[in-house]
């Protein structure tokens, strides 16, 4: 671990993050903020010490009572409900620094007197705001009638914590909108951290022959508009990436379009260096997967909203299509055809550089040290000492419903 940074010597710090069962992009941010606070404790509601980094187990981690329960590590989705009580009973008296990474429900810790409330956002719960809709599809009638009722109450609970958080900041200009839109709190922007040390530019000729999606196959990725777009081109696509959608993407596949599944992460780079583009057509809160591509030279055909308008410089590095669907992206694919040639592979990969670890250490630490000086000299931020009455009031039936289901899941 690095050393203490001097400005942050002497003070405690608890980290929040919603579960460690895996090592996904938001356990890459938490280890980076580690990085920063080496002294730091951590509070999670589960985690499998098996799944995470030598990184993050060499910190103290606190489990909520959820990671006591039946099933937790595999399951723990199916205590959503009871999350909200097992944040605001973590003990974090004596803490002068709380920085919560929010992705699940993490935020709504009852940080003590006196200490400063950092959050970071990779996203408002998705499930439960701009999502809710595809979540709620996917279950049948009686589950689709709970997860309203469950989905209801944690938004006005997610709402009323903002209240609790000192300052925010997400990790994109599209994920600091929906902060204004759902909390009405403004946030900083500070880009997640890319591990550009695995990827880079190939030396000799490369063959870029085909066009290139990395993605888990999942409904909002939009693969399926890929697959249809390139149907009608007759181009080469490569398709990397499993998930539930794979078995019905897979079925009538056009024959210049080749599924390899999840490949070695050693293999990665080379795919990304011999594309021609990478083709990501999803709204994602950020999307690391350009970055990736970028830093091994390749432009990127991306949509024109959320976090890619963040690290795509249009005519630079890529280029944008308006619509989400096959047409939009056709066009688009056209049109970087007409154009290839501009782009430069050494300075895609020099923008790349720019969301490095190293810079996203730099920039998050001086918004903590500015929230510390503000504290330091304001006092309490307006609004946090007020009543939590209002998010407390998780009813009985709710909670025994929760319990209720998982019994007969186990069952």
């Amino acid at each position: 671990m690095l050393d203490t940074d001097p400005a942050f010597a002497g003070l405690r710090v608890a980290v929040i993050h919603y579960w460690l069962v895996g090592m996904r992009g938001g356990e890459k941010v938490l280890e980076e903020i580690l990085r920063i606070f080496p002294q730091a404790d951590i509070f999670t509601h589960v985690c499998d010490p098996a799944s995470i980094s030598p990184t993050i187990a060499a910190h103290r981690i606190n489990e909520s009572f959820i990671g006591r329960l039946p099933g937790a590590r595999r399951h723990y989705q199916k205590y959503l409900g009871l999350m909200p009580r097992a944040l605001e009973e973590f003990d974090l008296r004596g803490y002068d620094l709380v920085i919560s990474s929010e992705s699940g429900p993490a935020k709504g810790v009852i940080a003590p007197p006196g200490s400063v409330h950092v959050c970071y956002v990779h996203t408002p719960m998705r499930y439960i705001w701009d999502h809710y809709p595809d979540y709620a599809a996917k279950l049948g009638r009686l589950g689709r009638a709970y997860f309203s009722r469950l989905a209801h109450r944690l938004r006005q609970w997610d709402v009323t914590t903002a209240a609790r958080v000192d300052r925010f900041v997400a990790n994109s200009h599209f994920v600091a909108g929906r902060v204004q839109r759902y909390y009405n709190r403004s946030a900083e922007v500070v880009h997640p951290p890319v591990d550009l040390d695995a990827y880079g530019l190939a030396e000799g000729a490369l063959a870029r022959d085909y066009y290139l999606f990395v993605s888990e196959l999942v409904r909002y990725k939009r693969a399926d508009i890929v697959i249809e777009a390139f149907r009608k081109l007759g181009k080469p696509l490569v398709i990397v990436g499993d998930g539930e959608e794979r078995t019905a993407l897979s079925r009538n596949l056009p024959p210049n379009v080749k599924m390899l599944g999840r490949v070695p992460f050693a293999d990665l780079p080379g795919i990304y260096q011999n594309a021609r583009a990478l083709v990501f057509p999803g709204e994602e809160d950020f999307g690391i997967v350009p970055i990736e591509a970028m830093a091994c030279g390749t432009p990127v055909i991306a949509l024109g909203r959320g976090g890619a308008l963040d690290s795509v410089v249009d005519g630079v590095t890529g280029c944008f299509f308006d619509q989400q669907d096959a047409q939009s992206l056709a066009q688009a694919v056209h049109a970087f055809e007409n154009r290839a040639d501009q782009f430069d592979a050494a300075r895609i990969a020099q923008h790349a550089q720019g969301f490095s670890a190293e810079r996203f250490r730099a920039e998050f630490a001086q918004v903590v040290q500015r929230a510390l000086a503000a504290r330091h000299r304001d006092g309490p931020a307006p609004g946090q000492d007020e009543s939590i009455a209002a998010a407390n009031e998780w009813d009985e039936p709710v909670l025994n419903k929760q319990q209720q289901m998982h019994h007969d899941h186990s069952a």
